[in-house]
């Protein structure tokens, strides 16, 4: 049974830093299918953040590329999410999700293709 925690959400002021870590148990980061962040705020929809493809791929959401970075840590089996310069509008429940299956493309709005789904971290942001 694949099970995603997440974990690192909190509270963070405008500009500043905060790094959230997916736990995996079931499923290995590092072989290779698609795997990604989240994020969903009240009343929008979710959208993609981050991804790391099959072929490697890097993607981000244009609205963070620049300011994310999305990695793999294979020795402890985590999947990173390293925010910086954080705006009021990354605020939001933050996901991770993975791909049962290797697919064709993966990026931000490859949310379809997750069959697996983490709880979710909150990240607000503080005055």
């Amino acid at each position: 049974q694949v099970q995603l925690l997440e974990s690192g959400g909190g509270s963070v002021q405008a500009g500043g830093s905060l790094r959230l870590t997916c736990t995996a148990s079931g499923y290995i980061f590092n072989g290779g299918k698609c795997v990604g962040w989240f994020r969903q705020t009240p009343g929008k929809e979710r959208e993609g953040v981050a991804t790391i493809g099959d072929d490697v791929s890097v993607r981000y959401a244009a609205s963070v590329k620049g300011r994310f970075t999305i990695s793999k840590d294979n020795d402890e089996n985590t999947l990173l999410l390293e925010m910086t310069a954080v705006k009021p509008e990354d605020s939001g429940m933050y996901y991770c999700a993975a791909a049962e299956w290797y697919i064709g493309y993966c990026g931000p709005t490859s949310d379809d293709a997750m069959a697996y789904w983490g709880k979710g971290t909150l990240v607000t942001m503080s005055s």
